[in-house]
């Protein structure tokens, strides 16, 4: 089949030898968004930890960014039996810029704050253990396939090879629905995996096949019994119970952290 900008006619063997003026400007552009990113996400030791992944048969290819950041860029992949999100961590204090205190405290006891290679490489470990533990308490989140240094490797949440847009930018097809499963998930979190989000919101759930909720951005998460899990946990749902209203949903924070599994935290919560 012939290319959509030929409709209803064979083109001329000069038209697909040398692009059009457009076409050239296309490539340009894409060719530079290209060696921007790479600039910005691959220095060597990144490119280094890549290509061991890629040794390691943890995925084969990257293709192309599916979200970018300030903090870093997950990207899709080519892997074993389909498609595999790569999360690459900037190397700099970005990233710590926006982390809060109780999770800057963790890191602190593994590496100097001055090392900023260091800390985003335990950041990158915690985030790739607490989707383990997650997973493992049936808790919908992408499933970790491996890390190093910087990059991460899970599963792609994505339908047809597109990604799933996340909860902010989404439309949600039945709220009611969506509320349950939240909810659902967030209390198999606190219950099962013993785990408080810490940074919970529309912007870090992705609406997901049929319209069920994946948790991602989990490497703020704090244990249950931390001091600071229940504030923590009355937080996330706070910023949900807004979200939802605005769909309809008859809730609030108090409902919402009940429901979340807030009342069976240690101490009452």
């Amino acid at each position: 089949m012939w290319p959509d900008r030929y409709p209803g006619r064979m083109p001329r063997p000069e038209e697909l030898l040398f692009p059009t003026r457009k076409e050239r400007f296309e490539d340009r552009r894409k060719e530079r968004e290209h060696r921007k990113l790479a600039g910005e996400f691959f220095d060597h030791p990144t490119l280094l930890a890549v290509s061991r992944l890629i040794s390691q048969g943890q995925f084969e290819s990257l293709e192309f960014p599916i979200s970018t950041g300030k903090e870093g860029g997950v990207f899709r992949a080519t892997g074993p039996g389909g498609f595999r999100a790569v999360k690459v961590y900037r190397i700099g204090n970005a990233i710590f810029r926006r982390l809060p205190p109780h999770a800057l405290e963790d890191l602190r006891r593994e590496a100097s704050v001055r090392n900023y290679a260091r800390l985003v490489y335990a950041w990158t470990r915690r985030e790739y253990t607490t989707l383990g533990r997650l997973y493992d308490a049936h808790v919908r989140v992408p499933q970790p396939y491996g890390f190093l240094r910087n990059v991460l490797v899970m599963e792609f949440i994505g339908v047809g090879g597109l990604p799933c847009p996340r909860v902010r930018d989404a439309v949600i097809p039945d709220p009611t629905v969506f509320y349950a499963d939240l909810t659902e998930q967030m209390h198999r979190m606190t219950v099962e995996a013993k785990l408080v989000h810490g940074d919970l919101s529309p912007y870090n759930v992705l609406l997901g096949e049929d319209g069920r909720a994946v948790l991602i951005d989990v490497a703020s998460s704090v244990a249950t019994d931390h001091p600071q899990a229940a504030g923590l946990l009355r937080r996330d749902t706070a910023h949900f119970a807004r979200f939802l209203k605005k769909l309809g949903i008859d809730t609030s924070p108090e409902e919402l952290f009940a429901r979340a599994g807030g009342n069976e935290l240690p101490h009452g919560g």
